[in-house]
């Protein structure tokens, strides 16, 4: 299988609910929801695209032979590259039905664990949501972070018991769902959470714990504050609301603000390898992709998603050389212009 086979799977099982576009950049899709697109307009989404475009790397390539390192550390473990699939669920909800949300989780888990990188696993309205990908977390040993969404106390304490059996290294949760369109018409109990409240699950977990959904210097102190491990600067991929900016372009001023003793996470509109580069060079430790999994696993279930990552995986290789980058902590500010 190739991935541009995997493509065109993904685009006969996934029709109407994507039309895996040539470019996943939030036009087709604008204010579909249920389903993939943005909120309203759209344009949360689509300025991710264009803040991308915005930002240029440098190239040099006057230097010696090398072959980069592109692994990073995170969650006391060592991963081939540094970029990670995003949390997603609601297969029957947001997609076509094609997938279980049993199968998505296979497909992500494996194929992620296979091809060296990060699973994270979804949440949502359903109880089996979460409750389906436990086992997948625990037949990886654990290599998974698990996402819940900001449900009241009582559940979340109730999944957090749930998630210490399968032995994940860590957890998260989007709590900018809070205010989730989707979540809101179904009824469901969520909330926003206070300081002491993250500081609270934080301690009952007692694994590390990511707080996605921050888009303020701000929010992220008040996260340190509470013990967080880390943020997700993330704007739910346009879906809770129409005006924010694209979460790279936060970046900078939160890790400036939390200092390097803290992890910073991004996702929003990632889709090349050249993405992944000046996220981390505006000072990023990694980045979530999301969408592009979604219909790599469709496509081409673990396969697909190996493809995928390998696909990323060398387009960072290529301009790790041609920027004279050996190692990740070697993509730094000055590698970028705007």
């Amino acid at each position: 299988m190739t991935y541009d086979e995997v493509l065109e799977n993904a685009r006969k099982v996934m029709a109407p609910k994507c039309r895996v576009c040539k470019e996943c950049n939030g036009v087709a899709c604008r204010g579909e929801i249920p389903g993939l697109g943005g909120r309203g307009d759209g344009r949360s989404f689509t300025v991710c695209r264009d803040f991308f475009k915005s930002v240029k790397i440098e190239m040099d390539t006057v230097h010696e032979e090398f072959e980069p390192d592109l692994s990073v550390e995170m969650f006391g473990k060592k991963f081939d590259v540094p970029f990670f699939a995003a949390p997603i669920g609601g297969m029957s909800f947001n997609y076509t039905n094609f997938m279980t949300e049993e199968e998505y989780s296979e497909a992500i888990v494996n194929g992620c664990r296979e091809a060296g990188t990060l699973p994270w696993t979804g949440d949502g309205p359903k109880d089996d949501y979460f409750s389906s990908t436990l086992p997948y977390i625990k037949a990886a040993g654990g290599v998974a972070i698990s996402t819940m969404k900001p449900w009241t106390k009582e559940k979340v304490m109730k999944q957090i018991e749930m998630l210490k059996e399968t032995g994940a290294i860590g957890w998260s949760m989007d709590i900018d769902s809070a205010a989730h369109q989707n979540l809101k018409l179904m009824g469901k109990p969520v909330e926003t959470k206070t300081v002491e409240q993250l500081r609270e699950f934080a301690q009952a977990a007692g694994i590390p714990f990511v707080v996605k959904g921050i888009m303020t210097a701000k929010a992220a102190l008040k996260c340190k504050e509470a013990g967080a491990y880390g943020i997700v600067v993330s704007s739910h991929g346009g879906r809770v609301m129409e005006d924010n900016p694209c979460p790279a372009s936060l970046v900078e001023e939160i890790r400036t603000a939390c200092g390097n003793n803290f992890k910073i996470i991004v996702d929003g509109g990632i889709r090349t390898g050249g993405d992944v580069f000046k996220c981390i060079a505006l000072g990023a430790d990694a980045v979530l992709i999301g969408r592009p999994f979604s219909v790599a696993a469709h496509g081409g279930r673990a396969e697909g998603v190996k493809l995928y990552i390998q696909k990323i995986k060398e387009e960072l290789r290529e301009i790790m050389i041609m920027s004279d980058c050996r190692s990740i902590s070697e993509i730094i500010r000055n590698k970028i212009r705007f």
